[in-house]
């Protein structure tokens, strides 16, 4: 006899409460076995009570969970979570990737799997095995690198998961609110004299940092900026050309150089070449007028009043070939590099290769290289470069294939800017490129489920079911 709407119903809410209390009742003996134990075992039996509800929390609303994580990782807690907690960042960053892994589960759970065979992650996977077979680094330890090959593979993970496009759209969104969250959030912390807003370059200019370092807030701008490219001339709608307009002036009070010309090129040629019936070109006549004519007035303003903004130090050729100090860290790299120019050192020897405690570790604030290529050298030779340009090439191209005509040709120029981006920026190991590819795989998701949905006689604005999904992963 089949069962009415009303007792399956009651059926569910008592199946759910008997489980429950089960669950309870094994985190109460769980906690008392502790108690027994020590104080140690009792800390982790919390750490796994606080777990195990977020958790449960996550597997009810993915959605929400997915895009408050993504504002949580684009304010970069390995930042400012040390000053407030006076710890070391390395357990901000381990609980970050880690929490990404989980949600990355979850979501596959939830919505189903697809065969990613070019993801970037396998060639980070591909070197630690090179690596192993050439011999590592004499100080780098077996674990150390796979802790950084999982590091490096986080941020693609999740198109690994076929998603939906109530997701996509949501974490679209966050991306795009993500540098205005550091700034706020920064804001607090300087009020509250835990971190300050702007921070000081090595040359002295002046450099907008919210909760983060200013690199990091450039390129979660720059980040934000292209998301509103995309969504503009998608459906045309004013509220992207504002929140454009905010970004990218948060992107200039970083004075990131890289990260700038990266998007001014991305957007310009967009503007350009770029044909759509959403955001054509008669609408973009009057922002490009105003964009043109207001910024060399903003920099006369800004002139007049402070002299050490680093725009305006790099504008006036003031120490602009040596801001960063790459100069000063590259040799060690290049040295390194020379000396196992195939196969390289192992994946994770970037992060070693300088001493933290050496003077240019301290004049600079970091043992980073400044260039992607030149990492990947030192970690995975010649024969590193080329695998993760050819996943990153050919991830990029299977993608975007079914996207429509603008989301397709922006995320392109998007990866090739990206690619010059690399050449002296910290692209592919810093936390803000976590907030670059989720959400360039929500862009991803969302175009294969239109393109899916195309393909559907009949019924052209239906959701793609699972059957569609496997057909074309």
């Amino acid at each position: 006899m089949d069962l009415l709407p009303s007792q399956v119903r009651d059926f569910r809410d008592n199946h759910s409460s008997n489980i429950a209390f089960w669950v309870g009742l094994g985190f109460f003996v769980l906690y008392a076995m502790a108690a027994m134990m020590g104080q140690k075992q009792i800390t982790m039996m919390i750490a796994l009570g606080i777990l195990a509800c977020i958790t449960v929390v996550c597997l009810r609303m993915p959605l929400l969970c997915s895009a408050a994580w993504v504002l949580l990782i684009g304010s970069t807690p390995e930042m400012w979570l040390p000053d407030i907690i006076h710890n070391s960042s390395n357990m901000a960053t381990a609980l970050t990737k880690l929490s990404g892994f989980g949600l990355v589960g979850i979501c596959v759970l939830r919505y189903g799997l697809v065969i990613d065979l070019f993801n970037p992650g396998f060639a980070f996977v591909l070197m630690f095995f090179f690596g192993l077979g050439h011999g590592l680094y004499p100080t780098l330890t077996i674990g150390e690198s796979l802790r950084t090959v999982v590091g490096s593979a986080a941020p693609y993970a999740f198109s690994f998961s076929r998603l939906s496009r109530r997701w996509s759209a949501a974490i679209i969104e966050a991306t795009i609110w993500v540098p205005t969250l550091c700034l706020v959030f920064g804001a607090l912390l300087d009020a509250a004299r835990i971190r300050p807003l702007l921070s000081a370059d090595v040359g002295g200019s002046v450099r907008l940092a919210g909760s983060t370092h200013p690199a990091f807030l450039a390129t979660l701008a720059m980040t934000s900026c292209y998301a509103c490219l995309i969504e503009l001339y998608r459906n045309g709608r004013s509220r992207y050309m504002w929140l454009f307009a905010l970004n990218f002036a948060i992107l200039v009070g970083t004075g990131s150089r890289s990260p700038l010309a990266c998007e001014i090129m991305v957007t310009g040629i967009a503007f350009v070449a770029i044909r759509s019936e959403s955001f054509t070109l008669r609408r973009r006549v009057l922002p490009f007028l105003v964009g043109l004519f207001a910024l060399p007035v903003v920099l006369v303003l800004l002139a007049s009043s402070s002299d050490s903004l680093r725009l305006l130090t790099i504008l006036s050729d003031k120490q602009a070939g040596s801001l960063s100090g790459r100069g000063l860290i590259w040799p060690f790299f290049e040295r390194a590099w020379n000396a196992s120019p195939m196969f390289g050192w192992g994946v994770g020897t970037g992060k070693i290769l300088v001493d933290p405690h050496s003077a240019v570790a301290k004049l600079l604030g970091t043992t980073a290289a400044h260039n992607e290529y030149l990492r990947i050298g030192v970690e995975g030779g010649y024969v590193g470069i080329g695998l993760v340009m050819v996943f990153m090439v050919l991830w990029t191209w299977r993608w975007t294939t079914g996207m429509i005509r603008t989301d397709k040709v922006i995320a392109r120029l998007i990866m090739i800017g990206f690619a010059v981006e690399s050449i002296t920026d910290n692209t592919l190991i810093a936390t803000p490129s976590s907030v670059l590819f989720i959400w360039l795989s929500a862009i991803f998701a969302r175009g294969r489920i239109e393109a899916l949905q195309g393909r559907r006689q009949g019924d052209p604005g239906a959701e793609a079911t699972p059957d569609d999904f496997r057909a074309a992963a």
